[in-house]
């Protein structure tokens, strides 16, 4: 006659159990670490009922439970990760971690933003905090930006809703100061900075001082009517037709690309062409309106005809 051992029971059942809960959770589309959490309650239950049945259908007057230890440590494991799972899950790592394991790389268009000017603003500022920006003179009365940015993340919506999100604008007297923000994001230890390439729009009448932040940063002045200050960023690249009003003067630039520039002062010490900081300019038509570029490592000069 075989002997019943409380414990054989129950693992059976937990393994039923978990086998179901993973089947249907892969056709009904059920989050998988839910599931894991929510089930392992169900083999205390299990056990428990296991020894009540055991206890009332014994025939002793005095019935000696018989265990299999086997089966209820597993069982007891079984269950001891479902109490991880769900402690860790009050604690939010299930959630980060599900965020993670979740996460694309997505791009979004910045939101819109434009500052209409007047006569009383005569300077602009721009503050970067090291992105990718493109900076272009126009005719229009305003300033304005747009372009993309790219995230990694495991929602489906834009991170920014508005333009405030991602720059302000604020008029101090005859100056407009423009001052762009960091991505906003969660801090943790999964988190990564997203990425952003933006176009700013300037008109060209008033006198710009951009601030950089080791950045790239592209200049296209096209008719330019008054000087441009760059200063602090990594990578500049010029944009610059012939025979217009303007003179572009680098000062301790590291690396100089484009063969217009006119050397006019090398490193001290170092023979004519060595690498190391270096002054320099380039005059085109008059030479009226400056761009006056300092403490950027690599200058490119674009000439087109």
């Amino acid at each position: 006659m075989r002997t019943w051992r409380v414990g054989t029971f129950s693992m059976g059942a937990s393994l039923i159990f978990l086998g179901l809960f993973l089947f249907f959770s892969k056709f009904l589309s059920l989050d998988l670490a839910e599931v894991l959490m929510a089930w392992w309650p169900v083999l205390l239950v299990v056990l428990g009922v296991e020894i009540l049945v055991y206890l009332f259908l014994s025939r002793q007057e005095q019935p000696i439970l018989k265990y299999d230890f086997l089966s209820i440590f597993f069982v007891g494991l079984i269950g001891t990760a479902g109490i991880v799972f769900a402690v860790l899950s009050s604690a939010g790592v299930m959630g980060k971690v599900e965020e993670v394991m979740a996460r694309e790389v997505r791009s979004y268009d910045l939101p819109a933003f434009s500052y209409q000017t007047d006569e009383s603003i005569k300077r602009v500022v721009v503050r970067s905090v090291g992105y990718d920006m493109t900076v272009e003179a126009t005719d229009s009365k305003e300033v304005s930006m747009f372009g993309t940015y790219r995230i990694e993340s495991a929602k489906k919506t834009a991170l920014l809703k508005n333009a405030k999100d991602i720059v302000t604008a604020n008029q101090k007297g005859d100056t407009l100061y423009l001052n762009f923000k960091m991505l906003p994001d969660e801090m943790g230890l999964f988190d990564s900075q997203g990425m952003v390439a933006a176009t700013v729009l300037v008109p060209s009448h008033v006198k710009l001082e951009v601030v950089g932040s080791n950045d790239s940063l592209s200049l296209k002045p096209r008719t330019l009517a008054n000087d441009w200050d760059i200063e602090s960023s990594s990578a500049v690249a010029v944009d610059v037709m012939k025979n217009t009003n303007m003179t572009v003067k680098t000062v301790g630039v590291d690396q100089l690309n484009g063969e217009d520039w006119k050397i006019t002062e090398e490193p001290k010490g170092e023979e004519l062409g060595s690498t190391g900081p270096k002054n320099a300019e380039y005059q085109s038509g008059d030479g009226k309106y400056l761009i006056h570029i300092s403490n950027a490592y690599e200058v490119k000069l674009n000439t087109n005809q």
